[in-house]
């Protein structure tokens, strides 16, 4: 499950993404006994372009939330965030800019 926000302020669009995910590291998933699965991958699209790509390690925490800034989006605009973990989930969310 992820929670996306895009806010135009002067210029700039703001885009936060919360993220309910496990993010599960290699000594938590030994401790537990359980598959190591962590977030490793974030692709923010407008249209066709990329307008920002992010790889992570493990050390992000659970339900992790990320903040990052744009130039050159407008209010109105689609903006699609996509995140990718080690077992091949994937998940994708489209808002438009406010």
């Amino acid at each position: 499950m992820m929670r996306l926000l895009a806010k135009e302020i002067n210029g700039l669009v703001e885009v936060k993404a919360m993220v309910k995910h496990e993010m599960m590291t290699y000594g938590q998933a030994k401790v537990k006994g359980v598959e190591r699965n962590f977030i490793t991958n974030w692709v923010a699209t407008v249209g066709d372009e990329v307008v920002f790509e992010f790889a992570n390690g493990q050390f992000l925490s659970k339900n992790p939330v990320i903040k990052f800034k744009l130039k050159g989006i407008h209010k109105g605009q689609a903006l699609t965030l996509t995140w990718k973990d080690l077992l091949g989930t994937t998940e994708s969310q489209t808002i438009n800019v406010t």
